[in-house]
Formats: C-alpha cells, structure tokens, sequence
C-alpha cells in the first residue's frame, strides 16, 4: 500500500460514490489505475464495503439506536472472540467493538422502538453465558456521524463565541 492508495481510501472514505475520472484527476492518474487500485483494495479485504450514511431521525418511521455496554468474562485461550461472533450475527447489531474502560465490549443496536432494544438486550444478550454486566444509552439526538454533520446553520447566523 502506498500514498496514492491512502488517499483514495481517504477520498472513499468521505464520498463513495466519487466517479472514478474526478478520483483519477484528483490522484493524478488514469481512470484504469484507480479501477486497479480499488479492485485490489476490495480483494484484500481493505475496502469492505460503500454505504450511505443516513439520517433516520429525519425518516418518519425511523429507527431508535442505542449503545450497550457489556462487561464480559472472557474465554480462556479465545479471549472475547468467541462470544463477539456470536452477537455480531445478530442483524440489528451496527457495530460492535471491543474496547478498553469499565465495560469490555460496545454494540451499537438498532430498532423500531425502545421496547423492542430493551426486549432485545434483555431476552438476547444478558442471558448469554459470560455476560456479567449490561448498560443501555438510548442515543437521543445525532449531531454527526461518520465525519457528516447532521446539524444545518442559517446561512449568515453567526455561532455565539465568548471567552
């Protein structure tokens, strides 16, 4: 991987859906190399997939998130691996990432209403083995996400600035 692959990645990255000319044009370079580029990429298992990045809140029937915190007692010789496996494959799981803090794993779980989350995390993931420990954020309101900014000044309005 070189610079010029970073760069598209970066460039990807903000807007998949980029036409390859204005990426070539922009990497100084053809339109095959970029298809080349990408393609490699892909195959690698870099790229993983484009998607759009939504904002469900302006939808009418959206969708409520949450995050939930798990604290886990992980498996001798796999670690949490094992029972990440078996929450990911659950289809209204965003993410799930481990991390370091008070709670091991982090899901971000997706659903109609706040019922069927807590139905979700109450009858599905707490009676796992190796749970020890849930913590439910409903999130409220999304004022960016990944790198979009949801929220739209007034043309003009200054933002308010004090010392």
């Amino acid at each position: 991987m070189d610079d010029k692959d970073r760069t598209l990645l970066s460039l990807l990255e903000e807007n998949c859906t980029t036409p390859v000319h204005d990426l070539a044009v922009m990497l100084e370079c053809s339109d095959d190399e970029i298809i080349s580029r990408k393609k490699a990429l892909e195959e690698a298992g870099i790229i993983r997939r484009y998607s759009a990045v939504i904002n469900w809140e302006a939808v009418e029937e959206g969708l409520v998130f949450a995050i939930i915190e798990l604290k886990v007692a992980p498996e001798r010789e796999r670690g949490y691996d094992q029972i990440a496996e078996r929450i990911a494959r659950f289809s209204n799981v965003r993410n799930l990432r481990l991390r370091t803090g008070s709670h091991d794993l982090e899901l971000l779980v997706a659903g109609k209403t706040m019922q069927e989350i807590a139905r979700f995390v109450s009858e599905q993931i707490a009676p796992m083995d190796r749970i020890r420990e849930t913590a439910t954020h409903l999130i409220m309101k999304t004022y960016k996400e990944n790198g979009v900014l949801y929220m739209e000044r007034e043309e003009g309005k200054r933002l308010p600035f004090s010392f």
